[in-house]
């Protein structure tokens, strides 16, 4: 039971997550301050994502170790619709933490953009998954 106390919690630190990254979205991003902060709640969002869908296949018996892994069982679970873009979050994800310069974060944000609706989608679907689940 201890571990799906923990799964919802997930989800919900993973719905404030994404709120805060919808803020930081909203924002103007003339501002390198502004840049910076959506990228770092972008990190912090990816990271809170693979980690609840490691916890979710766990409560399904399925065992994953790396972000990379997870993502990969979670699309094979039907739980993320485009595989391909979930990679690509996590490569810019990756990216982003290890060498900073600002074309590569004025990019990176471009992509945030257009990774958002995908995001929140997939939030939806797994927040309705666990509330569903009558182990839950």
């Amino acid at each position: 039971m201890d571990e799906m106390r923990k799964l919802r919690q997930s989800i919900s630190n993973l719905d404030k997550a994404l709120i805060r990254l919808e803020e930081a979205l909203m924002e103007d991003t003339n501002n390198s301050l502004i840049v910076d902060g959506t990228i770092r709640r972008f990190e912090f969002t990816i990271e809170l994502y693979w980690k609840t869908l490691k916890r979710m296949l766990q409560a399904e018996g399925i065992e994953s170790k790396t972000p990379r892994e997870t993502l990969k069982e979670a699309y094979q679970a039907g739980w993320l619709q485009n595989d391909h873009l979930w990679l690509q979050m996590l490569k810019d994800r990756n990216e982003t933490s290890h060498t900073y310069d600002e074309e590569t974060a004025l990019r990176i944000l471009k992509n945030i953009k257009s990774y958002f609706p995908e995001m929140k989608e997939t939030f939806i679907m797994l927040k309705g998954k666990v509330e569903d689940d009558d182990r839950l």
